[in-house]
């Protein structure tokens, strides 16, 4: 082998790799996400210590929708929680039921044992541009309910797909 072939040959490898370099760059700031599940208050749909891949650009093209895994930005650590009621919605939880603009809403992704420590609320209006969210296990979850309060749309950075740590754990969040 020439030493111009070697040279070709050592250029397209670092083309190669930077090109990876840049690609993965702009995926995991633009297109995907980690985070690690820290506590009880997703639980039983997602569990302390599980990784979820986080999609960041779904929200560039769609606005967050109810039943939503969602990662909130805040300045201090980042929250995963439930979207419950959207923007101008009127949020209600009276004898263990949840009521959104006076009709009764199902919470499938909840135990009963979790609906039953929901709690009273409201009734409260959403703002505009905002959402109220719960985690799925509500005795333990710090949300719009405690300490979260309404979420700004712009500091919902991504929407839960997958679980991907552990690896006998991967599955569709819901």
């Amino acid at each position: 082998m020439t030493k111009q072939k070697k040279k070709n040959e050592w250029l397209e490898w670092g083309k190669a790799i930077l090109i990876a370099i840049v690609l993965a760059f702009f995926l995991r700031s633009f297109v995907f996400a980690t985070s690690i599940v820290d506590g009880e208050s997703m639980e039983p749909t997602l569990e302390d210590g599980e990784t979820v891949l986080f999609n960041k650009f779904t929200y560039l093209f769609d606005k967050p929708q109810r039943g939503d895994i969602v990662i909130i930005e805040r300045p201090l650590k980042n929250y995963v929680k439930r979207i419950i009621a959207m923007p101008g919605e009127t949020i209600k939880v009276e004898d263990h039921t949840l009521y959104i603009n006076g009709e009764e809403y199902g919470q499938p992704f909840i135990k009963k044992n979790a609906q039953n420590n929901t709690g009273r609320i409201g009734p409260i209006k959403v703002p505009e541009n905002s959402y109220y969210v719960m985690g799925d296990n509500r005795i333990v979850s710090k949300d719009s309910r405690n300490g979260l309060g309404f979420v700004n749309e712009d500091n919902i950075i991504g929407k839960s797909e997958i679980i991907i740590f552990p690896f006998d754990e991967w599955a569709m969040t819901k």
